[in-house]
């Protein structure tokens, strides 16, 4: 190397962000962090196109995606609204770009059917961001259960909530305000508890849901919801989520034939129990930032994108829990209720 002339490391990847609200300059953020690739993104509002080029000088912000398709990139992240995914990703597979795309997947099991079909004619990877599945956590308990020590899985039970508008601030201006956009807790928040649970037992074949708008101001979306269901191998399951608690709290705990294995992430731990009564045994983590996840999330996609892992939540795993969302947000509508006074159970 020539005297006073830097090294500039190679980044092997140019990875494109569609939609610049706040998971998409995550993705942006976090993908730069990653060190492997350069990162541009596509947003129409020459506001965020300015404010995103200060913060990142060296990353370019498109008006469209048709301007950006014009420069070589390899990798995409699809971070716009629910209903642009399947187009999006339609036309960037077309491009031959290997894809990552928010959840919820879409909001229509037909539309997810043409992307999965799209997908098996071509070579490249497509990734579905659920990023709980990058929590090191998560991935040690999974490990746990699948090593056998602890027997059949049998229940599964799920609780978390946090303060939305402390996570989320501006919540009501966003997609979040409607089922149509993918917003509302099932598509937003629970759909992730979900995702996580079909990683640790396997998929949901039924579920019974109750929900309701209980707290959050400006929007009249679900924020709380309870559910039972099914998985495979006919593994019971209780999900209990709200969107307005002061404490930030995601618990997730399977009871398996021959002892207990949980995720308390709030604690930065997981845990087991095999004897009754018996002590825990703790798996603690160092505190990690959200940041770390989606980082972490970017690094693992890279890695497939390489061949040199699979995909961390791979397009069928993501219409699974497309699945799931959708028959949980059927049943709640078409609830049928059995009242428990004396008349109704006399009859």
């Amino acid at each position: 190397m020539l005297p006073g002339v830097a090294l500039v490391p190679q980044l092997d990847h140019h990875v494109l962000v569609v939609g610049a609200g706040s998971i998409g300059h995550r993705h942006l953020r976090c993908f730069r962090q990653t060190g492997r690739c350069r990162v541009g993104f596509v947003d129409p509002r020459e506001t965020i196109r300015h404010e995103l080029g200060q913060l990142y000088p060296d990353v370019r912000g498109y008006e469209s995606l048709e301007q950006a398709l014009d420069d070589p990139f390899d990798s995409a992240v699809i971070a716009t609204p629910a209903p642009l995914h399947v187009p999006q990703s339609l036309q960037l597979l077309e491009a031959g770009l290997h894809l990552l795309i928010e959840k919820p997947l879409c909001l229509d099991l037909d539309e997810a059917q043409r992307l999965e079909t799209a997908a098996s004619q071509r070579p490249q990877t497509v990734n579905v961001a659920y990023v709980y599945r990058a929590n090191p956590l998560l991935s040690q308990m999974r490990e746990a259960i699948f090593s056998g020590e602890f027997g059949r899985p049998v229940e599964l039970i799920a609780y978390c909530g946090q303060h939305f508008p402390t996570y989320r601030p501006a919540y009501r201006e966003t997609y979040y305000r409607a089922h149509d956009t993918g917003g509302g807790a099932i598509q937003d928040a629970l759909t992730h508890v979900f995702n996580a649970a079909q990683w640790l037992i396997g998929n949901m074949q039924k579920i019974a849901v109750d929900a309701d708008h209980k707290i959050l101001d400006g929007v009249d979306v679900e924020d709380t919801v309870h559910a039972i269901a099914r998985h495979e191998n006919d593994v019971m399951a209780t999900y209990t989520l709200n969107q307005h608690q002061a404490a930030n709290e995601l618990t997730i705990t399977v009871i398996c034939e021959n002892g207990v294995v949980r995720l308390e992430n709030h604690q930065q731990r997981w845990r087991t129990m095999s004897v009754p009564d018996g002590p825990w045994t703790d798996h603690q983590l160092p505190p990690f930032e959200r940041d770390e996840l989606f980082t972490r999330q970017a690094n693992l996609f890279l890695d497939a994108v390489e061949g040199k892992a699979l995909p961390l939540c791979p397009l069928n795993e993501g219409v699974a829990t497309l699945q799931a969302n959708l028959a949980a947000l059927s049943s709640w509508r078409d609830a049928a209720w059995k009242r428990t006074d004396l008349a109704e159970v006399r009859s």
